[in-house]
């Protein structure tokens, strides 16, 4: 299974997740054009795509759906809730020639040689989830968007090869930065988003012998820098890690630009 990040941040996301006969699309939130370059970097071509699967209605997630969709009849996955809020009087359903399907959390999907388990997520969106991808024995986790984890959450994303997890703020620049306080607020909340020390709790607790990459997403501009997200990351690995294997590999996603592709 490969994984890699096309784009990440509040300016718009999308990640490819591919296995030998299966290409699909987590998110749509950034051009058309730049999907294309991002899918060329995996060498994989529209045509190929077996679905987009959508997290939530947030624009930073959707903002490139209509166009791509309806050039390239990529069938959309998302939570009924969410495609209610997707689709609208600007954006009607019969008007999107792509086939669009819904998904229910806890219930898994098989797409030729992968299944996709679509779990919830505690974000101030209408119904958001987080995705897993398994093909064979390995499984990839992706869960950003949430501003707290539960029991469930990591019970969703144990046994991962590949972690794509947010790490969206570091708390004192959050708490001292130019935000008003009513979006700093909401940003620290239970529905809000992960700080870099909550990341690295939610990944300490998840980490086992076949855990191979750490991949850390949707960082603000404003209140974080890549280089303290991924030193939070790395000090709490450190100081966790007690298997005779390598500790996984931590990287940051890229907000403008594909990131390295990542191979299980």
């Amino acid at each position: 299974m490969r994984l890699c990040s096309i784009a990440s941040g509040s300016s718009g996301n999308c990640i490819y997740v591919g296995e030998k006969n299966t290409h699909i699309l987590v998110d749509a939130g950034i051009s058309a054009k730049r999907i294309l370059e991002g899918l060329k970097k995996v060498s994989v071509l529209p045509g190929d795509l077996s679905a987009i699967f959508i997290t939530h209605e947030h624009s930073d997630h959707v903002q490139g759906l209509w166009t791509f969709g309806k050039k390239y009849h990529v069938p959309v996955y998302a939570t009924e809730h969410t495609l209610d809020a997707y689709f609208n009087a600007k954006r009607p359903r019969e008007l999107f020639l792509g086939e669009i399907c819904r998904v229910i959390h806890d219930r898994e999907l098989v797409f030729g040689d992968m299944r996709v388990y679509p779990f919830r997520v505690a974000h101030d969106a209408i119904c958001p989830v987080g995705y897993t991808f398994r093909g064979g024995m390995e499984k990839i986790g992706i869960a950003t968007d949430l501003g707290c984890f539960t029991s469930y959450t990591k019970d969703a994303l144990k046994d991962c090869g590949i972690l794509y997890l947010e790490s969206n703020h570091d708390e004192n620049m959050l708490l001292v930065g130019g935000y008003p306080y009513v979006l700093k607020q909401r940003i620290l909340g239970t529905h809000g988003h992960l700080s870099n020390e909550a990341a690295a709790e939610l990944a300490g607790e998840l980490l086992h012998e076949k855990l191979k990459y750490i991949v850390l997403g949707h960082l603000s501009r404003e209140n974080n820098y890549p280089e303290l997200a991924y030193e939070t990351m790395h000090q709490k690995i450190l100081s966790t890690w007690k298997y005779d294997a390598p500790p996984p590999e931590i990287s940051v996603a890229n907000r403008e630009r594909p990131s390295e592709i990542l191979s299980l």
